[in-house]
């Protein structure tokens, strides 16, 4: 800690500054302020911005679930890909086949997704580590084959998959001449929905059953002996992060408006973990830079070389882990304290020294 001991000060040694803490109001109005610019976002960009920006709302949904796996309980899972399907599909089952409203899909499909996590791990709670990632991998390659089947084809569409209609807002609103379109209601939509899952994940952190999957990760055995219930505990850890990825996936079904077997294989299994690692593993606000690399890195890499652009993006992948081993959070946290380090220093030096 900061704090000097306990003991007052002697009257030789000057006593360290008290840190200054802007008043509520400055904080309360800073916070309106950024509130306010990101709801006025979507209406500064074109249709294709905001497109991008809804799924990166998407992607940091299901990384945040990752990361409470992953980063939060030391569990690997190379099948959040699936879980991601799951719920994409329940949503455009039940828009075209039961002609649900599209916001109950969304509480559908994490309920649905979390069941079939507990399902997953459960049994496979005898395994860690390599065995565990290998484990979910097979899941992530089993259910894009599952959902070509000709058993589901009546309801999921077979190869050719299911389209679905954007939902448009219901009123209309027009601001600096670009008009509430599908993409920027779907915008508003997507940023509550992770604005929920965001506040959900920190209140679940700082609570009895966040102490518990700490506990777990840090120390297993000693958790044990505390009296944790270790397989009810990775279970529910399992179950949370399929329902983030559920739903996840039925906003992404929302903002896409289409659903196919080929667009759930296991390339984006390990792009969520990517996400996970470059945003920065044991961070909420890591999802969200994760996010970021998912959705913007590889457009980048791609114009940057069209011939080759999964190997300038093994590039960038590459020297992002050696400049920030621990994610894009870590480094800005190493940045935070450095600055604060020299800060000190200087204050040290220019403060006269007492005779």
């Amino acid at each position: 800690m900061d704090w000097p001991s306990q003991s007052p000060p002697s009257s030789s040694s000057p006593a360290a500054p008290a840190r200054r803490r802007a008043p509520a109001w400055a904080r309360g109005a800073l916070w309106l302020l950024a509130l306010l610019a990101v709801l006025a976002l979507p209406f500064l960009l074109k249709n294709y911005r905001v497109f991008q920006l809804n799924l990166v709302l998407v992607y940091a949904i299901a990384v945040l679930g990752l990361n409470l796996l992953t980063g939060f309980n030391g569990q690997f899972s190379l099948g959040h890909g699936a879980f991601y399907a799951v719920g994409a599909y329940t949503a455009a089952v039940l828009i075209e086949r039961a002609g649900w409203p599209y916001g109950w899909t969304l509480p559908a499909a994490g309920a649905l997704s979390f069941a079939l996590g507990v399902a997953v791990g459960f049994p496979a709670l005898r395994l860690a580590g390599p065995y565990l990632a290998l484990a979910t991998y097979a899941l992530a390659l089993a259910v894009p084959q599952l959902l070509k089947s000709r058993h589901l084809e009546a309801w999921t569409g077979g190869v050719q998959g299911l389209v679905l209609a954007k939902p448009e807002a219901p009123f209309a609103l027009s601001l600096w001449g670009r008009a509430l379109s599908a993409d920027r209601w779907l915008y508003l939509v997507a940023l509550a929905v992770a604005a929920l899952m965001f506040w959900l994940a920190a209140n679940l952190l700082r609570g009895r059953i966040g102490r518990a999957l700490l506990a777990i990760r840090d120390q297993p055995t000693a958790a044990a002996a505390m009296g944790i219930n270790l397989p009810r505990y990775k279970t529910l850890a399992f179950g949370i992060a399929a329902a983030y990825a559920g739903v996840a996936g039925a906003l992404g079904a929302l903002c896409v408006g289409f659903v196919s077997p080929d667009s759930f294989t296991a390339l984006l299994s390990i792009t969520l973990l990517v996400g996970a690692v470059v945003g920065g593993l044991q961070s909420l606000a890591g999802a969200l830079f994760g996010a970021l690399f998912i959705q913007f890195v590889p457009n980048l890499t791609d114009a940057l070389s069209k011939s080759a652009p999964w190997a300038v993006y093994g590039a960038v992948l590459i020297a992002a882990m050696a400049l920030l081993p621990g994610g894009v959070v870590g480094g800005l946290r190493s940045l935070r304290l450095g600055l604060a380090r020299r800060m000190r220093q200087h204050r040290g030096r220019a403060s006269p020294r007492p005779r």
